[in-house]
């Protein structure tokens, strides 16, 4: 609690930040980046929650005749809510940043690894398997909210497997895929999860057994695909998910026999109508 006399101190003290500068040159974004933070996220496999340590950047517009703003505001904005912060709740944090720091914009980004336990599809082994989460908010008098996955994945080369005798070279791929929701509507990360792996020649699994190895070998050789495939397929997916409005998905595709990457991505605003 902050006593009187702390608040007097704080009084009498001169508020630099909040002098006029004179320069006349606004700034989109001012704040903080790189806080490291535990947060706690609801789970649906287990209906309890999983906590994990995000990367946080905060910012605020800054207006042209402002010197700095607060950058200590932002962190106590970001104490109030450590409890339990899900997709649906990131814009609360965000409209307190704005208040707190009397901006006129603000701008909130978290990543963080979160775990989805998967069973390994022939004996059913245990493990857990992590992708990469953001969350992606603005509010400036309207808001826009952005959840992104980053998902593992296998691919297998369509093309290696046409014209060789025997076998076929295939690719780790990270899948990415990023959506704006509908109003009203949301989804949980696994849905996102779930897509953007299917869209690949086969899934990657923590824990495989013989039997299991096997398996997913020849599911991806049963299922080539090369990197536009994948942006193709999980963009067709998309479209057909009334829950989602906006979506970029790309994949980048680790070659195994070239020293280059092969990458794709689509993005689609599905409230514009296609010429």
């Amino acid at each position: 609690m902050t006593s009187h006399r702390d608040t007097c101190l704080t009084e009498a003290m001169p508020d630099v930040q909040a002098s006029t500068d004179r320069r006349n040159v606004a700034i989109d974004k001012v704040g903080v980046k790189h806080i490291t933070y535990p947060i706690t996220l609801r789970c649906p496999a287990t209906g309890g929650v999983q906590h994990t340590v995000a990367q946080v950047n905060m910012y605020v517009a800054l207006p042209h005749h402002q010197k700095g703003t607060h950058m200590s505001r932002f962190l106590e904005v970001l104490n109030r809510h450590h409890g339990e912060l899900r997709s649906d709740q990131m814009m609360e944090v965000c409209h307190d940043m704005k208040e707190r720091l009397e901006a006129k914009e603000a701008h909130l980004e978290l990543q963080f690894p979160y775990f989805i336990q998967k069973k390994a599809p022939v004996t059913g082994a245990k493990g857990m398997l992590d992708i990469q989460v953001t969350f992606e908010c603005a509010c400036n008098g309207t808001d826009d909210f952005i959840m992104g996955v980053k998902v593992p994945a296998t691919s297998l080369c369509p093309c290696s497997k046409e014209i060789s005798g025997y076998g076929a070279h295939n690719q780790r791929c990270e899948i990415q895929v990023r959506v704006r929701f509908a109003p009203g509507k949301s989804m949980w990360i696994e849905d996102l999860f779930e897509l953007a792996e299917q869209a690949a020649s086969t899934q990657v699994f923590a824990v495989l057994k013989r039997p299991d190895e096997k398996f997913v070998t020849e599911s991806a050789y049963d299922n080539p695909k090369f990197v536009e495939d994948i942006v193709r397929d999980l963009a067709l997916s998309l479209e057909t998910e009334d829950r989602v409005v906006w979506y970029e998905v790309n994949s980048e595709n680790f070659e195994s026999i070239h020293n280059h990457n092969a990458y794709a991505l689509i993005e689609k605003d599905k409230t514009q109508k296609s010429l």
